[in-house]
């Protein structure tokens, strides 16, 4: 079957949602040809708000995703079916057809100015990274950093790309005032696993470099192992937290990968082309996490699973935590300085 180069996807499920259907075909290709990809698409949306109220107690308070769809391509995203809810697909779609909402740092400085706003966890991006490839032009999260900043809002940040450190400046004075977090994502520090995982991301030895300037400029840092595959990265966690531990997190964190709607057979489908041997084994073993089920919704359960691999993954994180991470501090943000009446611009 010919394949896109560079890209974990390899086909594009119909949405849900859509009246059409559509099927790729590679009948007229020679077998095993590598062919482009689908080239990016841009659609600009400009929504009505851009703060979300999570409902979910292990998920924080509010979520705001400047963009949609997202380039990184990580095979295991969990945000790929929301992708459907826009008319397309979870897959080639969800690496090409991305959507960025312009008036993202407006609706957010209207959103901080209401009286009636509750200041609470935040977490930029709980959907897609806001540090994905198009921010280098649309500069989005940057200025909403900026707004942040003028508010005095705390604002989390998990993104697995280098592209954090352009906007040091904005983030070291966020964390002088303790207003933010910044999470890198680590999974692998396996060049091989990340490429076929994770194809369009940081490398892992790049990831480690931003936690240890982030560091170094009192940006409080952390990692998430996230998320943990059985059969294929689950071995790598010591590793992991050793190596973010020595390079300045102080925290760190884990999931269990979970696969919901069409995204279990994409990800079949992935292991299928690229650890065939193992299949039937890792789409065992996720399911072992979730109840016999790939996937799992239930909050409290569906981060760290439940069964004999989870209770195992559990017990792999705790003692490897209690080694590298026993003398550090987790830090929190200072809820107390938000304003709604803002202040004088900085930047």
């Amino acid at each position: 079957m010919a394949t896109f180069k560079g890209r974990a996807s390899q086909s594009n499920p119909d949405s849900k949602f859509s009246a059409f259907q559509y099927e790729r075909t590679n009948e007229f290709l020679p077998p095993d040809e590598e062919i482009p990809a689908p080239k990016r698409t841009i659609f600009l949306e400009t929504p009505k708000k851009i703060m979300n109220p999570v409902a979910a107690e292990d998920l924080g308070s509010w979520s705001l995703n400047p963009y949609q769809g997202c380039e990184h391509g990580c095979m295991y995203c969990y945000a790929r079916p929301t992708h459907e809810y826009w008319g397309f697909g979870a897959g080639m779609d969800f690496e090409t057809k991305l959507v960025v909402k312009k008036n993202a740092p407006e609706l957010l400085r209207q959103q901080l100015s209401k009286p009636t706003h509750k200041v609470g966890s935040t977490m930029l991006a709980g959907n897609t990274d806001c540090y994905q490839p198009i921010e280098r032009e649309y500069k989005i999260t940057r200025e909403l950093l900026k707004v942040f900043l003028e508010f005095k809002h705390p604002v989390d940040i998990i993104t697995k790309n280098h592209l954090v450190l352009r906007d040091l400046d904005i983030l070291t004075e966020l964390g002088k005032q303790r207003l933010t977090r910044v999470t890198m994502s680590i999974n692998s520090l396996n060049e091989e696993v990340r490429r076929r995982l994770e194809p369009r991301t940081a490398t892992a030895k790049q990831r480690l470099k931003c936690l240890e300037e982030l560091n170094k400029a009192g940006v409080p840092c952390g990692t998430m192992i996230g998320p943990v595959i059985p059969g294929i990265n689950h071995t790598e966690i010591p590793e992991i937290l050793k190596q973010s531990a020595a390079h300045g997190a102080s925290y760190a964190h884990y999931n269990i990968v979970r696969l919901g709607g069409p995204l279990g057979e994409l990800f079949s489908e992935w292991l299928e082309a690229n650890y065939p041997d193992r299949r039937d084994k890792v789409m065992h073993q996720i399911a072992e996490c979730h109840g016999g089920r790939v996937n799992d919704s239930r909050s409290g359960v569906r981060m760290s699973g439940e069964g004999a691999m989870a209770q195992a993954i559990s017990q792999l994180f705790k003692i490897s935590h209690n080694k590298y991470f026993k003398d550090k501090v987790s830090p929190k943000n200072d809820y107390s300085l938000y304003s709604h009446n803002g202040q004088l611009k900085l930047f």
